[in-house]
């Protein structure tokens, strides 16, 4: 009688279906904390427009009239969607991270999967950005609804760039947190925010289109447009507002190419930190 021999699966073929485990067993997190992941995602969207245009119009504390209060809610709507894709990309992987990589040291289980330490990270990377994809939905119509009487946010729907430029500021904010998550302490991950992130989001082109910055001068040098070019946020606000506005921003030759390449750097910088930490 002969028998029948089987080879092992091969390394492409295990490595795969580790990382796809790791996606189910994040997605099954989420799913059995949906409320937190839904409360986590809607209520600093909802306080920004509720503040900023259902309150002060209401009090009387505007941006002007009421076409400039139209274009103001329309700036801050995208602004308010490309916050919220930041915020939860960062969280989502750079608080996870520090939390596995603090004194349980729960990383070390996940790194025991049938793939190579740095798809591990990448994992990470991938579960963030669809996460940031599915706050986008969220808010988007919130962000879009909540308006005082006679202020309404012009919104223009770009399907392509929709389904090209949203995944890609996804990756990238999502790769950005994982350099935060490896490159700070777990003890110290509060000063991320103070020291990061808070600069990050005021300079990043949430309340403002990149043009309005021109009138700040140093001489004949706009110098605040200079500095926030290397902002990542901004190109993710601006690619927001060409995606779901007419409003003026940024050409999309510049922002798909330099989104892809703080996805690379991001990337490259978060894999790297990574493979050091476990293996320290």
């Amino acid at each position: 009688m002969s028998t029948v021999t089987t080879s092992p699966p091969s390394t492409w073929v295990a490595s795969r279906a580790a990382l796809w485990a790791l996606i189910v067993r994040d997605a099954t997190v989420i799913r059995k904390d949906l409320k937190l992941f839904v409360l986590r995602t809607l209520i600093q969207p909802f306080l920004l427009s509720f503040v900023f245009l259902y309150v002060f119009p209401k009090i009387g504390q505007s941006v002007g009239g009421s076409s400039a209060e139209g274009a103001f809610a329309t700036t801050l709507v995208a602004g308010v969607v490309g916050i919220s894709v930041m915020f939860q990309g960062v969280q989502s992987v750079a608080l996870n991270m520090a939390q596995e990589f603090g004194f349980t040291r729960e990383i070390e289980d996940r790194v025991q999967a049938p793939c190579p330490i740095w798809l591990v990270a990448l994992e990470k990377v991938i579960s963030g950005a669809l996460q940031g994809m599915i706050s986008a939905a969220l808010v988007l119509p919130i962000a879009s609804l909540i308006h005082a009487r006679g202020v309404h946010a012009d919104l223009h729907l770009h399907w392509l760039i929709l389904v090209t430029l949203v995944p890609l500021a996804c990756l990238a904010m999502s790769s950005l947190g994982l350099v935060l998550g490896t490159s700070f302490e777990p003890r110290n991950i509060g000063l991320m925010f103070g020291f990061i992130i808070l600069p990050i989001t005021f300079l990043g082109g949430t309340y403002y289109d990149f043009n309005r910055l021109a009138p700040v001068q140093l001489g004949s040098w706009h110098w605040l447009q200079t500095v926030v070019l290397v902002n990542p946020l901004l190109y993710v606000n601006e690619g927001m507002r060409a995606t779901f506005t007419n409003i003026p921003h940024l050409h999309l030759y510049v922002i798909y190419p330099v989104l892809v390449l703080f996805v690379v750097s991001f990337l490259t910088l978060g894999l790297r930190n990574f493979s050091r930490r476990v293996l320290s």
